[in-house]
């Protein structure tokens, strides 16, 4: 009703409210694709790229396809996942050192040089010890300062053979590395919907251009028509008026899309480490495929076997679980073994060895309360992660709810879009074999070609959001980087 009553104030204002109600239906088409912010990585860094190679002068020609694998290459948001990954994997290995001996050899050399009096042996001292020699006089020959020669050689060995929280630890170390890795799968599909999401926003910004170019064309040979009509005096100066006012508003709407193209273009390439002074062609048009019927139940089926969100929280729910064993064990005895041999060598008289083997057992003693304080602490971490992991299973019922109902829906506007398309393109070529024949003035066929604007506008709105929609789907699944292509009929 809307629209109708909007046309019938068309007809009866004339000249310029037609102008103002093609600039308004194209330019409104286009900005529904196009990005209302430019988002940054400081925000968000799957926005963000690293780039990979400077701009070079020929056109890079760029599918679906190779926008991803650019994207899980050189985007910042997954190389930050996989970084922090790298960082549990190496504290993994530093809690299974734990587990292994720990061998460590040394030895030294070098000339000692020893002051007898500053360490108690002074003449005072010798003195005492002459009565024991013969005349009850010592050897000459002894100085107060002497000088040896000491050659050290040493090997230590030690290892845990018991400890609860040593083992806890192991397994927590565990779930967090496999935590981590579904994380990063997480980032994966991040990059793919981000990266798929941008593609096709860009196609869709293409898709704009290309009809806009054509309602130029089409608009320029319709005033070229009306112009040599009134040169000839059959039709008047108000038709041709009309008819140039329309032609420019087309040619607004075309700036408009152009510009708008040039921007998605930009944020597509900072994300997948494009320079954004490097030329690039989108070589695959708008994707269109029916999805298969699919129940909430299958879906849901499908989300709680590869979501990985859902099993990262799962392992840390494990985590959490050996974290609070841990604390827990402390309360048992813990066994460990020390050994070293040493051998020394003074002033090349020999070596003489030494060697040391123990065993110790630790019990914990008058720790309770501290015991008590890291277990409770321990507990009310793994309550709260068992909490959200009740939540997401919840959340993804409500998601795959959610994505079912969107594609379905945006499935019959495309249906109801295109059928818009048609009946635009009949009702613009009826009118124009009627102004054609002289039947009408121009007016019906300037409000026809505003009406098949709107309807290729809304045609492409509606094929980008079913897309998203479909994307979506394979997202809240958990399958989207494997399977994206059939998701979107490639």
């Amino acid at each position: 009703m809307i629209v109708n009553r909007g046309r019938h104030v068309v007809f009866r204002l004339g000249v310029w409210p037609v102008a103002c109600a093609v600039v308004g239906l194209a330019c409104a088409g286009a900005a529904a694709c196009a990005q209302t912010s430019n988002p940054t990585s400081a925000n968000n860094p799957f926005f963000g790229s690293v780039t990979a190679r400077p701009a070079a002068d020929e056109t890079l020609k760029l599918s679906l396809d190779e926008a991803v694998q650019r994207g899980l290459q050189n985007n910042l948001g997954l190389k930050e996942a996989e970084n922090g990954e790298k960082s549990i994997h190496g504290q993994r290995n530093e809690a299974l050192q734990q587990f292994l001996p720990t061998v460590t050899v040394s030895a030294d050399t070098g000339i000692y040089q020893h002051d007898l009096a500053a360490q108690g042996f002074g003449p005072g001292v010798f003195s005492k010890f002459a009565a024991m020699f013969p005349g009850g006089v010592m050897p000459g020959g002894i100085s107060l300062i002497t000088k040896d020669d000491l050659t050290n050689g040493q090997i230590h060995y030690s290892q845990t053979l018991f400890s609860g929280p040593v083992i806890s630890g192991w397994k927590a170390a565990g779930a967090a590395l496999r935590a981590a890795y579904f994380a990063k799968m997480s980032a994966r599909g991040e990059v793919v919907q981000q990266v798929a999401t941008a593609y096709l926003h860009a196609i869709a910004a293409a898709s704009e251009v290309d009809n806009s170019t054509a309602q130029v064309t089409q608009s320029q040979t319709l005033l070229d028509h009306v112009h040599a009509a009134h040169e000839a005096g059959v039709v008047a100066n108000l038709d041709e008026l009309r008819a140039r006012v329309q032609l420019q508003a087309q040619q607004q709407a075309l700036i408009y899309a152009q510009n708008s193209l040039e921007k998605n273009l930009i944020l597509l390439k900072r994300e997948i480490g494009i320079d954004p002074g490097q030329k690039i062609a989108l070589t695959d048009p708008a994707p269109y495929s029916e999805l298969a019927a699919q129940t909430p139940e299958e879906v849901r089926a499908v989300a709680y076997k590869n979501r990985q969100d859902y099993q990262n929280l799962q392992n840390q729910v494990v985590e959490y679980k050996a974290i609070h064993s841990a604390y827990r064990s402390q309360r048992l005895p813990s066994l460990s073994f020390n050994s070293y041999y040493r051998t020394s060598t003074v002033n090349g008289a020999g070596t003489h060895g030494n060697f040391m083997a123990m065993g110790t057992l630790s019990v914990p003693l008058f720790r309770e309360a501290r015991l008590r304080g890291n277990e409770d602490a321990a507990q009310a971490q793994m309550n709260a992660v068992n909490a959200q992991l009740a939540d997401m299973r919840n959340h993804i019922d409500e998601q795959v709810r959610a994505a079912l109902l969107d594609v379905g829906a945006t499935s019959k506007l495309v249906e109801v879009a295109r059928s818009n398309v048609e009946l635009a393109t009949r009702a613009l070529s009826d009118e124009t074999e009627r102004v054609n024949a002289g039947v009408d003035d121009n007016l019906p066929l300037v409000t026809a070609q505003a009406t098949l604007a709107s309807a290729q506008s809304n045609l492409v709105e509606s094929l980008y959001q079913y897309n998203l929609a479909k994307l979506m789907l394979a997202r809240v699944s958990g399958v989207l980087e494997t399977q994206y292509r059939v998701y979107l009929g490639r």
